[in-house]
């Protein structure tokens, strides 16, 4: 199970949001390459970056310096945050970025998720943020009636080979993360499914562990990594055994 530390972008700056307010916003580190070079020193196997104002903006905003993180490491990145075209796909790939994340799109657009996936293969991930399993969508800001389980089961049969759930009303709140909603979500899909959203110790790991076998790869930490709640390579280690 891959432990994936978290970059989210606003204007450069390394950020955690909760539950993707902008309004509560928390910056910790103004040198997002140094935060990555550290992550990756620390045993990480892959990075999850969002451009938060690409998200808001519809378009990627942060790719210079996507570009130089992917420089400064060896470990492959996964990227969202505005991608909604195949032209801006093949830009975040030329970047350096391996996987690229569709969001929004797959509500909006699934035609465009069928041919991304077609043109692109297993480097298209999608992005399933629910609040209470409903889809949210446009940096979280727009409700959608679609609910998470739904929308997972259209996007396998579109093609899509990765899957991230986000669980808004945890994400970046330090709760833990909301398992019943987690099992649910691996009911329906017979992908790799990576969960993020309310990661906040250790022992919320070793909780996620028993789900491996059920399909979850990996787990997104964001904030508990920031603040000194979990620490990397213990949380590696547990994801490891």
């Amino acid at each position: 199970m891959f432990i994936i530390p978290a970059i989210d972008l606003i204007e450069g700056r390394c950020v955690r949001l909760r539950e993707g307010r902008l309004s509560s916003e928390e910056v910790y580190s103004k040198e997002p390459v140094a935060v990555a070079e550290l992550w990756e020193l620390k045993g990480a196997k892959r990075l999850h970056i969002v451009d938060l104002d690409g998200a808001f903006e519809g378009e990627p905003q942060n790719l210079k310096i996507v570009k130089r993180i992917a420089k400064s490491i060896k470990i492959p990145i996964q990227f969202g945050g505005g991608v909604r075209s195949l032209k801006t796909i093949r830009e975040v790939l030329d970047c350096g970025v391996e996987y690229v994340i569709l969001g929004t799109t797959a509500i909006s657009k699934p035609e465009f998720v069928k041919q991304a996936v077609k043109k692109f293969k297993k480097r298209i991930m999608v992005s399933i943020d629910a609040s209470n399993l409903k889809v949210r969508v446009q940096g979280w800001e727009k409700k959608t009636r679609k609910t998470a389980p739904v929308l997972a089961r259209e996007m396998v049969k579109l093609g899509v080979r990765n899957i991230i759930f986000t669980d808004i009303r945890r994400d970046g709140t330090l709760k833990g993360p909301n398992i019943s909603q987690i099992k649910k979500m691996l009911k329906v899909v017979n992908i790799p499914l990576i969960i993020s959203g309310g990661i906040s110790s250790l022992e919320d790991i070793r909780k996620l562990k028993p789900l491996e076998k059920k399909g979850l790869s990996g787990v997104i930490i964001g904030k508990a990594l920031y603040t000194g709640q979990v620490d990397l390579e213990k949380a590696i280690g547990i994801g490891k055994q």
